[in-house]
């Protein structure tokens, strides 16, 4: 896991992204983050589970899918199993160590 700050992320409404092998954040100060982090390292877990591509694909694919039902990108996003995933398990710094192949899954 490599951390970086990018500017051109201030210009978006995200405070961090995980590309494989990297997590893109938006404030310097959010590298102490520990939740922010967390979760960002969750979805690189899921990355590396679908071999990088397919967990785009499946992403992108989820996304649309939840954007039509709902006619809402914010809702549609927070719908997202891999999000849901990551959200629901944040704050649980031990999560990772104790997580189960393709747990994402459970919040399909």
């Amino acid at each position: 896991m490599i951390i970086i700050c990018q500017k051109p992320l201030k210009k978006l409404k995200i405070n961090g992204i995980a590309l494989f092998p990297f997590i893109f954040i938006r404030n310097p100060e959010d590298k102490k983050n520990k939740i922010l982090i967390n979760h960002e390292k969750i979805h690189l877990r899921q990355q590396l589970e679908m071999l990088i591509i397919f967990f785009y694909i499946f992403y992108v694919i989820e996304y649309y899918y939840w954007f039509f039902k709902l006619k809402d990108s914010y809702q549609a996003y927070k719908r997202i199993s891999f999000e849901r995933e990551a959200y629901s398990n944040e704050h649980n710094m031990n999560y990772l160590r104790k997580r189960k192949f393709w747990s994402f899954r459970k919040y399909l």
